[in-house]
């Protein structure tokens, strides 16, 4: 199978897209839970320290400039280890695709069309995740870049629409959170937020044509996608309220659903729908297609398309079973995943970035002792 590349400008907007995710539903309601109305400073710091763990990221990249995260971990851990730790990698992008196709069931079942069964959605939108990972991922960065536009233009009419109903006392007073509180939420942010952005790992350096550009593009997407987040979390409090943001499950739609211009624009919260499956549209392609091309890759297969249709199709029977309703899914998230994510978003990649600095000052060592070593021996002749 030929290698497939992709532009870095097609990188900064997947960046952009997968870092917003799930996150523009959820994230307000989670972090607002504990931090009430300094939501927003909670994923002001959140983003900022996102930029580090970019940096770690890049730097782990770049010592294996040829390879994907998983091709990554055998060269640096061994063959052995490095199969081991991408499974469990794997294990963990399984099973977010599967959370991911449970919360688009559950979205359009709650608050679009309540008659129709969950599994309906997922099947259907599963199979466009496995229709784009068979054309391959530059068919899919073309499609990210058509989104984008569409993205951005509807989130500013979606800003423009809701500006006249903010309340500037829902927000006051600020920094009135415990730094307890304050912690959870940053972390809770990042981990939806930016621990993820590891499987970005799955295209940069190797599927990138321009390496340096599309390190600026990380920096830029993360940047972007955490402003994207922030204004919703502002909006949402100074409209909802930090009480409603919190005991609302989608707090975003409920905000759109706010939306009345005139008398006869309303109900438009379908836009804020779009949105949503967009962004969760390019981050559940990703946890798949890493799924499925790393799974490939610890197999020794050339291809990746015939695993496909029975990754798939496990995903969607996950789907049904991965959470019994929707409060088990949001203490999942705001309990269980952080620990789980950063395990394997932040705890691996700083093992293997480690030993492979070990390994190369180790191979750099060699290589200078060696020719000193057959001058020695020259001279010795002579």
């Amino acid at each position: 199978m030929e290698k497939e590349m992709i532009s870095s400008r097609q990188f900064t907007i997947i960046s952009i897209l997968y870092s917003i995710g799930t996150a523009i539903l959820i994230i307000p309601s989670s972090i607002a839970s504990s931090s009430k109305q300094d939501a927003w400073i909670a994923a002001s710091i959140g983003v900022v320290l996102s930029l580090l763990i970019v940096k770690l990221f890049l730097t782990l990249a770049n010592q294996t400039p040829s390879l994907n995260f998983i091709e990554a971990n055998e060269k640096i851990l061994g063959r052995f280890f490095g199969k081991i730790t991408a499974i469990c990698f794997l294990i963990m992008t399984f099973l977010s695709a599967g959370e991911l196709l449970y919360f688009i069931g559950i979205f359009m079942k709650t608050e679009v069309m309540p008659e129709t069964p969950t599994l309906a959605f997922a099947l259907l939108f599963s199979i466009i995740i496995m229709y784009a990972a068979y054309l391959g991922i530059e068919t899919f960065a073309r499609s990210a870049e058509i989104l984008f536009p569409l993205f951005v233009l509807i989130f500013i009419f979606f800003v423009v629409c809701i500006t006249p109903q903010i309340t500037f006392e829902n927000i006051q007073p600020i920094l009135e959170a415990k730094k307890t509180s304050m912690f959870y939420s940053i972390v809770r942010f990042m981990s939806i937020f930016s621990f993820p952005l590891v499987v970005l790992l799955m295209l940069y350096p190797a599927a990138v044509n321009v390496q340096q550009s599309a390190q600026k593009g990380f920096y830029i997407g993360t940047i972007i996608g955490g402003i994207f987040l922030i204004t919703l979390i502002v909006l949402s409090i100074l409209v909802l309220g930090p009480e409603n943001t919190a005991s609302r499950t989608f707090p975003s739609y409920a905000l759109a659903q706010r939306i009345s211009i005139g008398e006869f624009l309303q109900r438009i919260e379908i836009i804020m729908a779009f949105m949503w499956i967009s962004s969760i549209y390019i981050r559940t392609f990703m946890y798949f297609y890493t799924t499925v091309v790393g799974l490939a890759q610890i197999l020794k297969i050339k291809d990746h398309r015939p695993l496909i249709i029975p990754m798939g199709l496990i995903i969607i029977a996950l789907s049904q079973i991965v959470h019994p309703d929707i409060v088990h899914s949001t203490n999942y998230n705001n309990e269980i995943w952080p620990i789980f994510s950063f395990i394997f978003t932040i705890l691996l990649p700083i093992l293997l970035l480690i030993v492979a600095v070990i390994r190369n000052r180790k191979t750099k060592a060699q290589s200078t002792e060696t020719p000193n070593t057959e001058t020695t021996n020259d001279n010795q002749k002579v």
